[in-house]
C-alpha cells in the first residue's frame, strides 16, 4: 500500500488481492450497519452501501468499487427486502430502488475515480505549466 499525500488516504493497486479483500470487508461491515438500521426501523435498503462504494473506489479503484456495487445488489435483495433471507419477485418499488442504487453507484464510482486520479496528479507535483507541454508546437 502506498500513502497519497492528500489527506493521508492509503491507496491499493486495482485488481490486486488486497483490493478484493477490501471489497469483502467493506461489504460485510456495510451489511452489518444496514442490518442495524433495519432493526431500528429504517427502510432505506442501500443507505449503508453508498458511502462504502465511494470509499472503495477512492482507495482501491473503479474495478473494486464496481464489484462492491455488484455484490451489494443481490445481498440487499436477499437479506433486507421483504421477505427477508429469501429471493422473491421484486415489486415495482423494490426494482426502482435497485435501479436508483445502480445509477448512484455509477456516479459515485466515476467521482471516486476522478478523485483518485486527482490525488495521483497532486502527489506527482501537480500539472505542468502550459509552456512545458509536449503537445504545444513552438513554431
Amino acid at each position: 500500500m502506498r500513502r497519497a499525500w492528500l489527506l493521508g488516504v492509503p491507496r491499493v493497486r486495482p485488481l490486486s488481492w488486497q483490493a478484493f479483500l477490501l471489497v469483502a470487508v467493506v461489504v460485510a461491515i456495510s451489511a452489518a450497519l444496514q442490518g442495524l438500521c433495519v432493526a431500528l426501523g429504517a427502510k432505506l435498503y442501500f443507505a449503508a452501501f453508498l458511502p462504502s462504494i465511494f470509499v472503495v473506489g477512492l482507495v482501491a479503484g473503479a474495478p473494486a468499487a464496481a464489484l462492491t456495487a455488484l455484490l451489494t445488489i443481490p445481498l440487499v435483495w436477499w437479506a433486507f427486502m421483504p421477505p427477508f433471507f429469501k429471493f422473491s419477485t421484486l415489486s415495482s418499488a423494490n426494482a426502482d430502488s435497485i435501479n436508483l442504487f445502480f445509477l448512484l453507484a455509477v456516479f459515485l464510482i466515476g467521482l471516486a475515480d476522478l478523485c483518485r486520479e486527482t490525488m495521483k496528479i497532486i502527489s506527482r507535483g501537480g500539472l505542468k505549466p502550459p509552456g512545458e507541454s509536449a503537445a504545444t508546437n513552438p513554431q
